[in-house]
């Protein structure tokens, strides 16, 4: 059965393109569009599409207000077009964490000059937020405040929570709604000199719900592997670092790997560590399908940190993340993988498990408490 659309934007050129596009693909009907959120919203309980394409900026109600309406009356997975820009990036997570699935840039240059580039990038971006785990989320009522995650005073042997500035309390965010699946037993602890966090699609919000379990003086550097473009991890980092105790901060080459301090790769380049604890931004290959890559930083922390690395594999499409995480279970290290029932896209996780490198399965929501046990 074809995957049904509804097509939301101001723009009768946009609209009709994105239209044509999605029409050429026989598994794929545009049932309906429309001009602004309102209209999304009524066209959304009307037509009951399976997917929902949508623009920001409209007269009348713009994007993120429209989803947030929906996901309230008939949560459906919602892909958002996004500018280039620090300004579209902003926006773009605010409408991630009102409840959309994913998002493309919105460039008219490559719909003209690349069609059928465009077409293909589009139209999978579709089909496979048509599979993710939609309609179960919850997001009509506020999240529960959770309690906030105990600080332990810093032993005499360590002072890294000593010179810590105080972080205001993580904002609540959305809550999925899934079924409780079984939980992996409670992690042991032990000194990783590393934690190392991949993600694709859904990863957003799911690493600001693990991130923002952690405290400040959270013993282990930490680095985060996000597909996301260039223009969107800067800002992405930075919105991070508002919400979490710990800082956070887009890579840079030369960064220095420290306690309570996670870097986020830049979108576009690869980002690998070394030895030294020292991190290194390197351009992104065109032979590679992600920049940045899970792999290429998985498995450069498995050379130069051995058995030492905790690797966590959150939602997202594909199976980027699982040769690295190979290599990192060859040296000792450990694997975690989020689990089915609280993706988005059960994909690289998924390709973890199947694989047999996870050490634990976890619930997103459990992540960051699992982290300060197995650290702390």
């Amino acid at each position: 059965m074809a995957v049904k659309v509804l097509v939301v934007d101001d723009s009768g050129f946009f609209r009709r393109r994105v239209s044509e596009i999605l029409s050429a693909d026989p598994n794929i009907q545009v049932v309906g569009t429309a001009t602004n959120g309102k209209e999304a919203i009524d066209q959304a309980l009307a037509l009951k599409p399976d997917v929902i394409t949508m623009d920001y900026e409209m007269p009348m109600m713009d994007g993120i207000t429209a989803v947030r309406h929906i996901m309230q009356r008939c949560p459906t997975p919602v892909l958002m077009f996004s500018s280039l820009t620090h300004e579209g990036a902003r926006v773009t997570l605010d409408a991630l964490d009102a409840g959309a699935v994913d998002f493309l840039p919105k460039n008219f240059e490559d719909i003209s000059r690349n069609p059928e580039k465009v077409k293909q990038l589009l139209c999978e971006k579709i089909l496979s937020i048509s599979r993710s785990n939609r309609r179960v989320s919850t997001y009509a009522a506020p999240a529960p405040v959770a309690a906030p995650v105990p600080t332990p005073a810093p032993s005499s042997a360590s002072s890294y929570g000593s010179s810590a500035p105080a972080r205001p309390a993580p904002a609540p965010l959305p809550t999925r709604g899934h079924a409780a699946s079984p939980s992996s037993p409670t992690p042991k602890r032990k000194a990783y000199k590393l934690v190392a966090i991949g993600t694709s699609t859904g990863g957003p919000v799911a690493l600001q719900r693990v991130l923002t379990q952690l405290p400040a003086n959270f013993p282990a550097p930490i680095v985060l592997i996000q597909h996301m473009p260039a223009a969107f991890t800067k800002a992405f980092a930075e919105r991070l670092d508002k919400l979490c105790r710990i800082s956070v901060k887009e890579a840079e080459d030369g960064d220095i790997l420290r306690p309570g301090l996670a870097l986020l790769a830049p979108g576009g380049k690869q980002m690998m560590i070394d030895g030294r604890g020292a991190v290194k931004i390197l351009p992104g290959d065109e032979r590679l399908n992600y920049k940045p890559c899970v792999d290429i930083t998985f498995g450069s922390a498995a050379k130069s940190y051995g058995d030492k690395v905790l690797a966590v594999v959150l939602t997202g499409m594909g199976a980027d993340g699982r040769e690295g995480a190979r290599l990192l279970k060859q040296g000792g290290s450990s694997i975690w993988a989020q689990d089915e029932a609280s993706c988005v896209i059960y994909g690289m996780p998924m390709a973890i498990v199947k694989a047999e490198l996870a050490d634990a399965v976890y619930g997103l929501d459990d992540i960051g408490k699992h982290l300060v046990e197995a650290c702390i």
